[in-house]
């Protein structure tokens, strides 16, 4: 069993491309029961199935319905959200609600991504508005910052199949990246860390 003080986690999102990939970082590590959390209405879904064969209990909530979200979120000492960009904000603030009714210990939000600034683009407006929100919400929080998704490395000139790669400018820019697998055992093992909390 893990050091952790914590023993159930809740993935908003593990169907997901990423969420998928720390779902099963979750379930190869073998310490703690995982939940995947899904949206209504319930539909067939691979991924779904393929995790619940692995030991994850699967569950629906209508994300517009506190009350479901509370009752999915019943037992969660953790919610990984790992919800999309789109409707982010939208999406996130409702779990927080629920989260905290539901006494989950910690939250790490769908931060998965670079550092950024104020201003650039909308989504980053919209994580730093839910950031403040998590931080004066009293639910403990982290949140992890990764490079570039290696696995799109193609969109930006990097054909990996065939080992060739397109350069912009001079080539002598440093590119930082982490593949979906590393994101997903980083997030488990901050877990494990104190110093992640907050």
């Amino acid at each position: 069993m893990s050091n952790s003080q914590f023993k159930t986690v809740t993935i908003a999102g593990g169907t997901g491309t990423l969420g998928y990939a720390i779902s099963e970082a979750f379930l190869n590590d073998g310490s703690y029961n995982v939940k995947i959390l899904r949206r209504k209405p319930e539909n067939e879904n691979e991924k779904a199935k393929l995790l619940a064969s692995k030991g994850a209990e699967i569950v629906y909530a209508d994300y517009n319905q506190k009350d479901e979200l509370v009752k999915a979120l019943k037992g969660t000492d953790v919610l990984v959200s790992a919800v999309s960009v789109t409707g982010f904000y939208d999406i996130q603030s409702p779990l927080l609600a629920a989260a905290k009714e539901a006494s989950v210990k910690r939250f790490i939000p769908s931060e998965f991504a670079l550092v950024y600034k104020p201003g650039v683009h909308p989504v980053v407006d919209y994580k730093i508005k839910f950031r403040e929100e998590l931080e004066k919400s009293g639910l403990e929080y982290t949140y992890i910052q990764t490079g570039l998704f290696q696995e799109y490395l193609y969109w930006i000139g990097y054909d990996i199949v065939n080992k060739k790669a397109t350069f912009f400018g001079d080539g002598n820019t440093k590119l930082y990246t982490t593949s979906l697998p590393d994101i997903g055992k980083y997030t488990v093992e901050s877990l494990k860390i104190p110093e992640t909390r907050n």
